[in-house]
């Protein structure tokens, strides 16, 4: 799961691609924190900045940004990583030769085995690196090779796609650039990952129009960009340079339209709509459908001795205030989000993300002293925060804790660019749900010597869908979502050998030092000794001069290294 956007400013006079790009990250910051990048084209000309971190610590001199990176288009991204390390050269956008092809992914492959088979023994490339991005850039970029072209037009960028279709299988979403020529962006043919564009008129050239794609709707409604619409499943846009139309093609048929389900759950921002659907009314129609669910297992007897609903901040807030005026109850706020903690979801390792949850929150404890809390979560994962919640609870001097999650038992892994946990680290995993309960330290009760009831109630899967499905404004071709982790029925074919890869992928990452650490002998990862040139290119050791620039400047990554004067 990332973020991605891209720009092309009517005015090819324009340097400024890379302040507006800038801005969409801060919007988009919250699909990933591991990594952020910028590309950008002038003329013939590429200029690329990226590196570990957010983008405040990757962009820290955000006002020389058109000095530094000036251009007229440009792709970004931000980065949270599954199939692949967090090294550095691995953060994106990735860049390869033919024509100048810069690419931001947001997205998985589930085939990444055998693109790496076909890319090393067929096509003959060089991958550099373990991120399945960069294979898929591998194939686009041989397809539009076997062109056989010196220069490709509108019609050869869509048809070096259809390799791309027929090659790789997973969930994908994909903003590129082709150098001096435009910008496009495609998505997997079952639209599981999101892409919208927009468009504004230029504020320096009358009568042409800006245009700009990115992962969420927010990112461009508040860079003025209006006219909105989603790319559709196995569909492409080719926008080129000088202000010219969209050009949208059909690559391959659709074969479905079911967006991630997740993205309304927990990633995507309230504030955004994403294939039609309101984030925000979707989360209060989740409000609605788990009141209604309560009623159905604690009945009103239940109900009536909850004093207080309480959410786990930020994304359950929509929920639980409708939740709380469904079964007529206070809301309070009563855990305090410690603003300056990265999200605990998305935190490298188990020991990282439970020492951050108390980091995270913190309950009022008057809030929690002597009642009967009913807390409202998003969705549980691993465990762990639903885990260290309760028991905060309890501290707090609740009397009695019930939880209740807006979404299904989360019991398979995601394949499709979030990387949930490994099978036996989901908490729901071949487990029923007293047993979850009792894991989490959420309360059991047995009266009159009935069955055991656990405290711990879940969304139902039907209620979820339409839930999503009655947010939806407008017409629409939406029938179903992509479900398999409530499941572990996805919409692509998955092979078993994918779940030991991405096991695989994730001991590596742990163990593997970053390129700073191999070849410096240590640093980590805010080492700023290196410069890695294009797409798996060479890795530069700078002279003392350039070693002493890059130490008080950005962790740099430049196709034009501005920092050395190269």
């Amino acid at each position: 799961m990332c973020g991605i956007s891209a720009i092309l400013l009517g005015d090819t006079k324009a340097t400024t691609a890379a302040v507006e790009l800038h801005e969409s990250i801060y919007y988009l910051q919250h699909r990933g924190q591991d990594a952020a990048g910028i590309t950008v084209c002038q003329g013939g000309r590429l200029y690329q900045m990226k590196g570990n971190g957010l983008a405040s610590k990757v962009f820290q001199e955000p006002a020389r940004l058109a000095d530094n990176l000036p251009g007229y288009g440009g792709i970004s991204h931000v980065r949270y990583p599954t199939a692949g390390t967090s090294s550095a050269s691995e953060a994106q956008p990735f860049y390869d030769s033919p024509f100048g092809l810069s690419l931001a992914v947001n997205g998985n492959l589930v085939n990444s085995e055998e693109l790496r088979s076909f890319l090393d023994l067929e096509a003959r490339r060089h991958v550099n690196t373990d991120s399945d991005s960069e294979l898929l850039l591998n194939v686009y970029a041989h397809a539009l090779h076997e062109l056989g072209k010196a220069r490709a037009n509108a019609d050869d960028i869509f048809a070096g796609l259809r390799e791309v279709y027929a090659r790789c299988n997973g969930g994908y979403a994909c903003a590129a650039m082709v150098t001096g020529f435009g910008i496009l962006g495609f998505r997997d043919e079952n639209g599981i990952r999101p892409l919208c564009l927009g468009s504004r008129p230029s504020a320096t050239l009358e009568g042409v129009s800006d245009y700009m794609m990115a992962s969420e709707s927010v990112a461009l409604t508040q860079l003025g960009f209006t006219n909105i619409v989603d790319i559709l499943p196995g569909q492409a846009v080719f926008i080129e340079k000088g202000g010219k139309e969209p050009q949208f093609r059909q690559i391959v048929p659709m074969k479905s339209y079911t967006p991630d389900i997740f993205e309304a759950v927990y990633f995507s921002r309230p504030d955004s709509t994403m294939d039609g659907i309101s984030i925000h009314r979707s989360r209060q129609n989740m409000g609605h459908k788990l009141a209604d669910k309560m009623r159905e297992i604690l009945g009103e007897k239940g109900i009536e001795e909850i004093d207080v609903v309480i959410p786990i901040p930020e994304t359950s807030n929509t929920s639980a205030s409708v939740l709380a005026s469904c079964l007529n109850k206070p809301l309070s706020n009563a855990f305090v989000k410690n603003r300056y903690t990265f999200r605990t979801f998305i935190m490298p390792g188990q020991k990282a993300r439970q020492q951050g949850i108390r980091r995270k929150l913190s309950p009022i404890q008057a809030e929690f002293r002597g009642k009967v809390v009913l807390l409202v979560d998003d969705s549980i994962v691993r465990g762990n925060t639903s885990r260290e919640i309760v028991l905060m609870s309890r501290e707090a001097g609740a009397k009695k804790v019930i939880l209740a999650s807006c979404s299904p038992e989360i019991t398979h892994p995601h394949v499709y660019g979030i990387d949930l946990a490994d099978p036996g680290q989901l908490v729901a995993h071949g487990k029923t749900r007293q047993q979850i309960a009792k894991e989490i330290g959420a309360d059991e009760e047995q009266a009159n010597h009935t069955p055991p009831t656990s405290q711990l109630i879940y969304q139902s899967l039907d209620d979820l869908k339409v839930a999503c499905l009655e947010a939806i404004e407008g017409e629409t071709q939406i029938k179903d979502f992509e479900v398999g982790v409530f499941t572990g029925q996805y919409q692509t074919d998955v092979p078993e050998s994918y779940f030991q890869h991405l096991s695989e992928i994730r001991a590596k990452g742990k163990k593997r030092k970053t390129p700073a650490e191999e070849i410096n002998g240590g640093g980590g990862a805010d080492s700023k000794k290196l410069t890695l040139v294009g797409n798996g290119g060479p890795v530069n050791v700078p002279s003392p001069e350039a070693e002493r620039e890059t130490m008080t400047s950005q962790e740099d990554i430049s196709l034009h290294n501005f920092a050395t004067g190269r």
